[in-house]
């Protein structure tokens, strides 16, 4: 978004290998299979009615945040005691009345508030998050990951026969391109209410219709605003998971496969 109501970003294209800062893309705008087993950031989705491309974005993640645990020099299964006792150590060191950083100080006392809580500090050893502290897009970008999680625990099919990790960067990448074509249309119909208010001619005193046509246009650029939001949760979402591999299974050669095998190996017998 730049500002404005309703504007789209207009993300560059790439040409010709990777650029700095930015992830590669692919003529398809499809997924790579070998940057999907190796968990690396996915190429751009291709929006080719509107020449434009979907880049995934390099987000803060919640993991950065905060770590209370190095924070306070504690390992993670240290006690409430052994979490007190060096708070308190390194508090009396970065206490600015001490002369120590009041930011590093702060930080030492939102690591204790998290560990001595015992609620968020289970979710906080679960996922690596803390609701207080991580960033809203992280938050946002965890729920769309949990949801995807609960549907491939319940796909009936064999663990190790199928890549789930895969499967969830794929179902984000269509998602943001699903979310990008809705932005197009959105955009297209807020020009066509435009364009009709602009040719109307008289008016009357109290103007029904152009109210009505105003509202339209602002609540086409609050759906345009939302639909922004919603790329820039499931693009944190992707970030979140990359660096994952999944190991499958070998996969039994086919029948018409071991048939041609057979077919080649004879062919070079005779040939000999």
């Amino acid at each position: 978004m730049d500002g404005k109501p309703g504007k789209m970003r207009r993300l560059p294209q790439e040409r010709g290998g990777k650029k700095p800062g930015h992830h590669n893309f692919d003529q398809s705008g499809l997924q790579n299979p070998e940057n999907e087993r190796m968990g690396k950031t996915p190429p751009a989705l291709e929006a080719e009615a509107a020449g434009r491309y979907v880049q995934v974005s390099k987000g803060r993640t919640g993991s950065v945040v905060i770590d209370p645990y190095k924070m306070l020099g504690v390992e993670r299964d240290a006690d409430e005691q052994a979490v007190k006792l060096a708070y308190r150590k390194a508090a009396k060191a970065a206490h600015p009345d001490s002369g120590g950083d009041a930011e590093q100080f702060a930080r030492l006392q939102a690591a204790f508030d998290l560990l001595k809580d015992p609620v968020r500090r289970r979710v906080y050893d679960d996922t690596g998050y803390d609701p207080q502290l991580a960033d809203a897009k992280d938050l946002k970008g965890l729920m769309m990951i949990e949801t995807l999680v609960n549907d491939f625990i319940l796909d009936e099919r064999e663990p190790g026969s199928f890549d789930p990790v895969a499967a969830m960067r794929r179902k984000l990448s269509d998602d943001i391109l699903k979310s990008r074509f809705h932005i197009l249309e959105l955009e297209r119909h807020r020009a066509r209410v435009r364009k009709h208010l602009d040719r109307i001619g008289r008016k009357p005193e109290t103007d029904v219709l152009g109210s009505m046509l105003r509202a339209r246009s602002q609540s086409i650029a609050d759906a345009i605003r939302q639909a922004e939001t919603q790329i820039e949760a499931i693009e944190q979402a992707y970030t979140m998971l990359e660096g994952y591999s999944y190991e499958l299974d070998a996969q039994p050669m086919r029948q018409e496969e071991t048939g041609e095998t057979m077919v080649a190996a004879v062919a070079v017998k005779a040939a000999e």
